[in-house]
Formats: C-alpha cells, sequence, structure tokens
C-alpha cells in the first residue's frame, strides 16, 4: 500500500508523511518506514509519535524500535514517554540512554515510574549514574535538576595555549559547550570565557584576562523558574551551578532556560483556563475529565453567587422584563475587560516586571484604563438603548453599570492575582475563577441596582 501514496515532497513532518508512515507501518514494510522516517529531525518523530494514536504507534515502535534514539527520546512529550520507554527493547533503550547528557537523562526519570527509573539507570556507565542520582537527589524543579554534569573547566592561571591543548586532547567533552569555566584550587568557578574569545586571542594571554563581565552563578537548589529569570534578564548562554560550598557541581545551558519559560509560560496559559498545568492532547479522556472537572466544579459554586445577586431583584426583572436580557451585557463585558486585565498581570508577575515596588503605579494605571473604557463603552451601549428601546433612562443605567462593572474588572485584573501572590499562592491557579466570579456579581449588581433606584 505504500508504494502507491505520493513520496514527500521534502522532510518536514506533514499530513501526506504521517498518512505515508501509517501505510508503511500497516504493511509492515520497514525499509518504506526507514526511508520515510530517517530524514526527519529527532523533533519531528517525537512529533510523530504524539500525533498518532496509541495502537499505530505501538505498531511502529515494533517495526522501527532499533531506530530510536537518546535525541528522539528526549523530545517525546511527558504524556506518552512512558508508554514509548516501555515498547523499546531493553538493549535500544541502553544505546539510547547512553548517547544522553546527563540534564537530559535527568529530564526522562523525573517523569517515569521506578521500574522504568530502575531500568534506565542500569543501563547508564557508573559515572552517568552517579550523576543522574546526584541529580535527581535535588529538590524538584530546582537548578540541581536543570543542571548538566558535564562541564569543561580550567585553572584560573591557565593561559589560553594551555587551554587548547587541552581541548583537543581531552576525550570527554559535552557535545555542546559555550564557556570555559575557571576555577579556583578549591573548584569554586571565579569566572568563565567565551570559545570565541579563547580562539580569537594569543596563546600566551591568560584566561582570567579574558573573562565575561557576565559572569554570576547559581546555587544547586536555587528554584529553576530563577534561573530562568536570571538568563532571560542578564543575557547569559550558560551558567554555573555550586553547592552550598560554592564549589561547581554543574551547568546549565540556555537552551534549557528557554524551555523552563516555554514551559511557565504553557502552565500560566493553561491554570489561567482551569484545565490544570500538564493537560495534552495526548491525555485520555478520563485523564482530561480529572484535570477539569474540579475548576468546573468550583466555577458552579462561584456561578451561584450570580444567580443568587439575580434572584434578590426579581421583583425588578419582573417589572421590566428586558432587564432579563440585557444585563449579561454588562457582565460579560466586564469578564472580558478582567482577563484582559488578568492575562497581562500574571505574565507581568511570572517574567517579574510586576512587583511591590511599582503595584501601585500598575493599580492605578488599571484605575484609569477601566474609568476610559467604561466611560466609552458607556456612551456607545446607552447611546445604542436610547435610539433602539426609547427609552434615555434605561440607556443611562446601562452606561453608569458598564463603568462600574469596568473599573472593577480592571482593577481585579491586577489585585487579585497580586493578592494570591502575597499570600504565597500562584497567581495563575485560581485567579481566573475569581474575577470572573467578581464581575459577574458586580455586573449584575450595579445594573440591577441601579434599575432597581432609577427605573422602579
Amino acid at each position: 500500500m505504500a508504494d502507491h501514496l505520493a513520496e514527500p515532497d521534502d522532510v518536514d513532518l506533514d499530513q501526506t508523511r504521517i498518512d505515508a508512515v501509517l501505510a508503511a507501518v500497516e504493511a509492515e514494510d520497514r525499509t518504506r518506514l526507514d526511508t520515510l522516517l530517517e530524514p526527519l529531525h529527532a523533533a519531528d518523530i517525537a512529533d510523530l509519535l504524539e500525533q498518532i494514536g496509541s495502537s499505530d504507534r505501538r505498531a511502529l515502535l515494533a517495526l522501527w524500535s532499533h531506530e530510536i534514539d537518546g535525541d528522539i527520546l528526549s523530545e517525546i512529550s511527558e504524556g506518552i514517554r512512558e508508554e514509548v520507554i516501555d515498547s523499546l527493547p531493553r538493549e535500544v533503550l541502553t544505546e539510547a540512554v547512553r548517547d544522553l547528557e546527563s540534564d537530559d537523562v535527568v529530564d526522562l526519570l523525573e517523569d517515569l515510574e521506578q521500574p522504568q527509573k530502575d531500568m534506565i539507570l542500569e543501563a547508564l556507565e557508573d559515572a552517568d549514574r552517579v550523576a543522574a542520582e546526584a541529580a535527581m537527589a535535588y529538590p524538584e524543579g530546582s537548578a540541581g535538576r536543570l543542571m548538566q554534569s558535564e562541564t569543561v573547566v580550567a585553572p584560573e592561571d591557565w593561559t589560553v595555549g594551555q587551554a587548547i591543548d587541552f581541548l583537543r586532547k581531552t576525550d570527554r567533552l559535552p557535545d555542546q559547550f559555550y564557556h570555559v569555566i575557571l576555577v579556583d584550587p578549591a573548584m569554586k568557578p571565579v569566572g568563565y570565557a567565551t570559545l570565541g574569545r579563547i580562539l580569537s586571542a594569543g596563546r600566551d594571554v591568560r584566561l582570567d584576562a579574558i573573562v565575561e563581565e557576565s559572569f554570576r552563578t547559581v546555587e544547586a537548589t536555587d528554584e529553576e523558574s530563577d534561573v530562568a529569570y536570571i538568563f532571560n534578564q542578564y543575557h547569559l548562554i550558560s551558567c554555573p551551578v555550586v553547592d552550598s560550598s560554592g564549589r561547581l557541581v554543574g551547568v546549565i545551558t540556555i537552551d534549557d532556560a528557554m524551555n523552563v519559560l516555554d514551559e511557565e509560560h504553557e502552565e500560566d496559559m493553561l491554570r489561567l483556563a482551569g484545565v490544570g498545568d500538564e493537560a495534552s492532547v495526548t491525555d485520555g479522556a478520563f485523564a482530561t475529565m480529572k484535570q477539569r472537572l474540579p475548576w468546573l466544579v468550583i466555577n458552579l459554586f462561584t456561578a451561584s453567587l450570580s444567580a443568587l445577586v439575580i434572584s434578590r431583584f426579581e421583583a425588578t426583572i419582573s417589572t421590566i422584563l428586558i432587564l432579563a436580557a440585557l444585563m449579561p451585557i454588562v457582565a460579560s463585558t466586564g469578564g472580558i475587560a478582567g482577563t484582559q486585565s488578568l492575562a497581562v498581570a500574571v505574565r507581568a508577575l511570572a517574567t517579574r516586571d510586576l512587583t511591590q515596588a511599582n503595584a501601585r503605579r500598575v493599580v492605578l494605571r488599571e484605575l484609569g484604563a477601566g474609568v476610559l473604557n467604561g466611560i466609552g463603552l458607556a456612551l456607545i451601549l446607552g447611546f445604542g438603548a436610547w435610539i433602539i428601546l426609547g427609552d434615555p433612562l434605561l440607556g443611562a443605567v446601562l452606561g453608569m453599570a458598564m463603568i462600574v462593572n469596568q473599573i472593577v474588572a480592571s482593577l481585579g485584573g491586577v489585585m487579585v492575582p497580586l493578592t494570591l501572590e502575597r499570600m504565597g499562592l500562584d497567581p495563575a491557579l485560581a485567579s481566573g475563577t475569581f474575577v470572573t466570579t467578581l464581575t459577574d456579581v458586580m455586573g449584575f449588581f450595579a445594573f440591577l441596582g441601579l434599575a432597581s433606584v432609577m427605573l422602579v
């Protein structure tokens, strides 16, 4: 069957290639499968494994497991990683994990059950196993888990020539490194020099004469979010990791730091949506239900507050029936404004652009924006209600309620996450529920309360 499909024109992963791969799997055509998959990047092969169904994935791995290497394993998402590892022959898994840097091994180990962890640790050489176990001893989400133990170090009094000779002779260098780290006799890092400066300097120049001004270190117990912030804030390429005594234990490179930033951004988006911070399209229906149902239940109770407010104005609504049709306008517009303010505030807290030092200025800015947005929307809505419904007083009620709820939404969007952070809670986790409830309740209360006073 595979032979009748058109050959993909390039080596990108597209639907044509996916269809061709599935056809080759169905036909058990290993040669065709090699032709289709070998040109692909490891990340594209990982994406392919994530996009196809579980039965197709097992069938593909049964045919092509001999080509799964460490690069592919490290790119596979957490949702299916354990399934893939279980499908691989022991010798394939052993060869794959031995190709990985220590930080990638730790990344694999973190999300596996103990039997799979033991299998991978047993596959490693003694030195790599010790390094992986040492990294796993650090707290989850710490710099020690993020670092790679493979480092390139040189005594601080070495010359460029000595460093170059060392690099040429050593047989165990990391696959990628950007700096030579200078250490004192106690193995404490004192600076680093980029490969570019080393190669462009004379052989007799001392390494400590060409060190980078950006040098700084992080402790192995530091939060990985703090590490990612340092990389982003100071434009680092790599950063030495030290233990509590200041001795070098590893290095973190920019690719790992940027992965942390991406993951935190993704987690914030998922938490704001109330779907959990580990939601994935590879999750099954039951796992998806478990992630979403708790927040839906919470929203069910918070929505009851809005219903309670509405019930208090039952007499007003029964007297002026058009209010029932108009009141969602105020609440929903406030909800959108609150979400806008909240998204900016949560992201600013994550990147540390919003702090206690500038919180007052940001709150005042949101207050001003809320007032201006409220006035603009009030003029549009109030004038529209006057023209369409022929009731200027009803238009005035709508306009004033809109102003009130826009102010509440703008202030709530920034005050709620600030308050949660001060309480030691994750602003992204619960802010959305609180802000939505606040804008709904205040929107209904402002509109129906003003209607009760001015129209009844």
